[in-house]
């Protein structure tokens, strides 16, 4: 067996006994209702702020358009850190080039299959105490945005995230253009389509 194939091997395993050993799953009503006050806690700031939304937009765009809310697109994931401080170019909406730091490879399993995305943070970032994951997949472009989606996570010491991709949401430059939001890596490419988080306004 090759190294590739061993690895991939002893994924599921691995994720499984962080899942073990992760706190208990919340209740599912609970964890619906939390979510969806979360949802309109944001549509609430937004129309508030006029930011990123603009006043212009906010009819057309608020409140934020969902996928259904489905638990088993809330998975367990583990953090394997990177080994040194690798730079990427990432190319943005605008057509700059922002410079993000590859913090490490996060490792799931999601819909019984082993999963992995590379968890980054700009490079200009004072720490890495808040990293966000970019990402596709084969809704981007059709039913959420060309540009990908991002999760945000918070760093802890344990390396055990839990990765809800019923978090996933449009980058600001979505609603407004004048943001400058970076695309996802090749890397970060799931090819299953994730019918999960903010998606495109119908």
């Amino acid at each position: 067996m090759t190294t590739s194939a061993a690895r991939s091997a002893v994924l599921p395993l691995i994720v499984l006994v962080l899942a073990a050993c992760g706190p208990k799953p919340p209740d599912p009503q609970d964890y619906v209702a939390r979510l969806t006050a979360d949802r309109e806690a944001k549509d609430a700031q937004f129309l508030e702020e006029g930011d990123p939304v603009p006043k212009n937009r906010q009819a057309e765009l608020l409140p934020l358009a969902y996928f259904a809310i489905d638990p088993e697109y809330n998975v367990p994931a583990g953090l394997k850190p990177s080994e040194d401080d690798t730079i990427v170019e990432m190319p943005t909406s605008t057509g700059e080039i922002r410079n993000q730091r590859i913090v490490g490879t996060l490792e799931f399993v999601l819909k019984g299959e082993p999963r992995k995305l590379i968890a980054t943070v700009d490079a200009n970032a004072p720490n890495a105490d808040h990293v966000t994951v970019m990402f596709n997949d084969l809704t981007t472009g059709t039913e959420t945005y060309p540009g990908g989606r991002y999760i945000d996570l918070a760093r802890n010491p344990q390396g055990i995230y839990e990765l809800d991709f019923n978090r996933a949401y449009n980058p600001y430059c979505y609603y407004n253009e004048s943001y400058s939001c970076p695309y996802p890596p090749p890397e970060n490419r799931l090819p299953i389509p994730i019918r999960a988080g903010e998606r495109l306004k119908k």
